[in-house]
């Protein structure tokens, strides 16, 4: 096969996603009694094989543009709202039906590396992955890079008894992956918070109250992925739909179970977070208060010095111990012994 090369020799930077020119189609394959049939397939060719042989197509899309997915919508019949929708990418989880195209629209999610937990870092990096399943054909449109469906199509393709069941196979094994990294992520957030928490009680932590807001922020960008799905997943697994076959509803269970796990985790760790964030207001409050006390005793002990010598710079003729010889340095010395105490009392009390 020949290669385009630069002028230096190298080979061409792939186009970006959505750029003139550049095919959305990652893959399509024509599966046959749970067998990927050989060879390359455009996709109008695949659905026609796919009806004559009663099998079906799985394309995967990246990121399409426009007119790319307009075209294999009017190949599919694909609804046009769901086309607007699997464009835009900016869906909840939901399930919906444009009579026999089921569309199913996932929010995925995946945990960001990062050394440290600041105020600026990205701890659940989001995307979108759409299907449109029907009785010949499953589209998958992915948006961002949360994750991957090529390792789906890898393992499930080595599972023929499953892929045997047509579409709705391959639904279920890029719901189940989508909710295998709902787990993974609440797993390793759970370690920031742990983290998080330990640095709040530390003594010598700084317990940033910039650092929580932030894991609030990126713990409510998860839970908006995860809790919706809920409700199109219990769709799934009811016996009153007749879409779904029953040998496939039974690994919609599986996932929907996982699903509650990690939704009960998310809900766990938004009430520790708000637990984490009152004890770290209740701390900067006692701070602020041991400040003001400490101000107010250092208030104290210079008042003492300050009334004195105010009662003495009033200038008046009569006026107790003026012709004393030491009155200066007695005066200074109840000041001085004044003080001393104030600062004892004060310190006994923990006020210094």
């Amino acid at each position: 096969m020949t290669r385009i090369l630069n002028a230096d020799g190298t080979q061409p930077a792939p186009a970006p996603p959505g750029s003139p020119g550049r095919s959305a189609v990652m893959d399509c394959g024509l599966y046959v009694d749970g067998r990927r049939r050989p060879g390359e397939w455009h996709y109008a060719e695949a659905l026609a094989a796919a009806r004559r042989e009663r099998g079906f197509v799985w394309i995967g899309l990246h990121e399409p543009a426009l007119a790319e997915m307009s075209d294999i919508a009017e190949t599919f019949g694909l609804h046009e709202l769901a086309v607007e929708d699997a464009v835009k990418a900016r869906q909840r989880p939901k399930l919906e039906r444009f009579g026999e195209v089921s569309f199913l629209a996932l929010r995925t999610a995946r945990y960001c590396e990062h050394d440290e937990l600041t105020e600026n870092s990205e701890v659940v990096e989001t995307g979108q992955v759409m299907l449109f399943i029907g009785p010949n054909f499953v589209i998958s449109v992915r948006h961002g890079d949360a994750c991957r469906l090529a390792p789906v199509r890898a393992d499930l393709e080595a599972r023929h008894e499953l892929l045997a069941h047509g579409p709705w196979a391959v639904a279920y094994a890029v719901t189940d992956r989508v909710v295998d990294l709902y787990l993974e992520v609440a797993d390793r957030l759970e370690d920031d918070l742990d983290v998080l928490e330990a640095d709040v009680f530390d003594p010598q932590g700084s317990g940033r109250i910039q650092r929580i807001y932030q894991m609030k922020r990126e713990l409510v960008e998860f839970k908006r992925a995860v809790a919706p799905l809920q409700r199109p997943l219990l769709t799934l697994t009811t016996q009153a739909n007749r879409d779904v076959p029953h040998e496939v509803r039974r690994y919609f269970r599986d996932v929907q179970d996982h699903l509650s796990r990690t939704v009960e985790q998310v809900n766990s760790y938004d009430d520790l977070l708000n637990s984490i964030l009152q004890a770290r207001l209740a701390q900067v409050t006692v701070d602020q208060n041991n400040d003001m006390r400490k101000i107010a005793a250092w208030a104290a002990i210079a008042a003492v010095w300050t009334a004195i010598a105010g009662i003495y710079g009033m200038n008046f003729e009569n006026m107790p111990e003026l012709k004393m010889t030491y009155g200066y340095p007695v005066v200074l010395a109840l000041m001085l012994a004044s003080s001393l105490a104030l600062y004892r009392w004060f310190r006994r009390n923990g006020w210094l």
